[in-house]
């Protein structure tokens, strides 16, 4: 998977989307992808590994074998001998059944190196310094690396992306067989992410993945034809599910919801399925209610809906994206401030009809609101901003990405807020550099987001450096960042991660 190039070893991927792509196998058990944590740990998935000087000193002095030189699985496998095969695969644990891998018995070199290459208690430590794409690469080296590498400590977070195709194997005759999952099972991933399945292909998954009856907690479909049967087929065999998403699929109805949902999901999502309306979410509210969290993208969905809830998910309820809920009002808000009290996070991020009113309202009601995203709603104003500042004193993250009415005066009302540690702006068109003189007494800042206003100069970026405390200034598409300044940046902001 790597290319030596000038004693370098490339990246064995690239990110893309925040998933790592695996290539194919020669044993045509197919590709995998799989994804990890937040934004920011995603695009680091693939990049060169950083491994300390944990080895042994007798390693460490040799100038034959410098501890750079470990800085990729292909110098690991080196040390250890062998080079690791061109299709290793995160899918499958024999996935070279016609070759066998070396033992460390048959390892070349002294038998010092071979100890040293198959210490466990040596490779334990190594192997958490590089990416899960690294690790698939070096889980092929030997038995003892796969031993090691397999434990699911190494793969917690870690969630398998399979599509429809990677889920079948094509035997000489034509038919089909479902692939060996027993190499995720030995991992123990309790989450998976299909893409493009069926009904059968579900059913398939759940006869042939061990863990599946019980020990898979979280389940992704996304673009799949699953109807009103297979979801209920799902999750009354697959017990152990806590945690569902349902993305671009259109062939289930509100009434399999009604038919399927089991009151041991907390957390669920529902984006792009056309089906899904008032009744919707009637179904989750009654047969919910022990949700924590409720992410929703529903253009159908009116105001009507927000007043399902009962009293007993505004107990439980913490989190809460209503995402390009077009139809959703001010109206819906009062619904939903009554309804779901203890809220600590809130989206309503492309509900273009709520107004400043609508976010006086959450300002109010929803005081223990940690995170509040009001990103892509035209009506909101600077008046929003001062109900914010306020009342909403535990805020820590504001997302106000494409308000295009918020001002320089909106800011000076955030400037009060001694808690707010993430704030986004990006493409709110008339901020200017006066706005920003407010931020700088913002110490408690660790996030700022102002890529592609327009309206800021040089001039005015730069007096950011007075935000010591910054960890991550995102500048894309601002007119102002030239190379000029990013330089200076680096020069008195180094703890700062400046994006271009």
């Amino acid at each position: 998977m790597s290319n030596p190039r000038n004693g370098d070893t490339k990246p064995p991927c690239l990110p893309r989307n925040g998933l790592v792509k695996i290539p194919t196998q020669p044993n045509g058990l197919g590709s995998a992808s799989i994804t990890k944590g937040t934004p920011a740990v995603k695009n680091r998935l693939c990049q060169p590994s950083s491994v300390p000087a944990i080895l042994s000193p007798a390693l460490a002095h040799r100038s034959d074998l410098p501890i750079s030189s470990l800085a990729s699985p292909l110098s690991l496998a080196t040390l250890a001998g062998v080079s690791s095969p061109p299709g290793a695969s995160l899918v499958g644990l024999n996935t070279s059944e016609g070759s066998e891998q070396p033992s460390p018995e048959r390892l070349p070199g002294s038998p010092s190196e071979r100890q040293l290459a198959v210490d466990e208690k040596i490779l334990n430590r190594l192997f958490w310094y590089f990416s899960a794409c690294e690790k698939c690469v070096l889980a092929q080296v030997c038995k003892a690396w796969r031993r090691v590498l397999y434990q699911p400590k190494f793969w917690v977070g870690l969630t398998p992306v399979l599509h429809t195709k990677e889920l079948y194997n094509t035997l000489p005759g034509g038919e089909k067989e479902f692939v060996s999952l027993q190499g995720f099972a030995v991992r123990g991933f309790d989450g998976f992410c299909l893409v493009g399945v069926s009904d059968l292909d579900i059913c398939e998954f759940i006869d042939n993945y061990p863990l599946s009856k019980k020990g898979v907690k979280s389940m992704s479909l996304k673009r799949s034809t699953i109807t009103d049967a297979g979801l209920e087929v799902m999750l009354e065999q697959m017990q152990g599910v806590v945690r569902l998403e349902l993305s671009g699929c259109n062939d289930f109805t509100e009434a399999g919801l009604w038919s399927s949902l089991n009151a041991r999901i907390t957390a669920l999502s529902v984006s792009d399925c056309i089906n899904v309306a008032d009744d919707a979410i009637a179904a989750i509210s009654q047969l919910l209610p022990n949700l924590t969290e409720l992410n929703l993208q529903a253009y159908h969905v009116t105001d009507t809906a927000l007043a399902y809830f009962t009293a007993k998910q505004g107990y439980t309820t913490h989190t809460l994206r209503l995402n390009s809920c077009w139809e959703i009002t001010n109206h819906g808000v009062v619904n939903m401030v009554h309804s779901l009290p203890n809220l600590s996070v809130l989206s309503l991020s492309g509900c273009s009809k709520v107004t400043d009113d609508g976010v006086e309202l959450v300002a109010e009601n929803l005081r223990k609101l940690r995170s509040l995203d009001l990103s892509w709603c035209p009506r909101i104003t600077d008046m929003a901003l001062e109900y914010i500042a306020c009342d909403l004193h535990k805020l820590e993250e504001l997302v106000l990405d494409r308000c295009v009415r918020i001002t320089d005066t909106g800011l000076s009302y955030l400037s009060t807020m001694s808690s707010l540690r993430s704030l986004y702006l990006r493409w709110c068109c008339q901020v200017q550099d006066f706005g920003l003189k407010h931020l700088l007494s913002m110490g408690s800042l660790r996030l700022l987001s102002l890529a592609g206003c327009p309206l800021l100069t040089t001039t005015g970026l730069s007096g950011l450096v007075q935000l010591q405390e910054l960890e991550e200034l995102e500048l894309t598409n601002c007119p102002g960042a030239t190379p000029e300044l990013f330089k200076y940046f680096s020069q008195h902001l180094p703890c700062c991660m400046v994006i271009e």
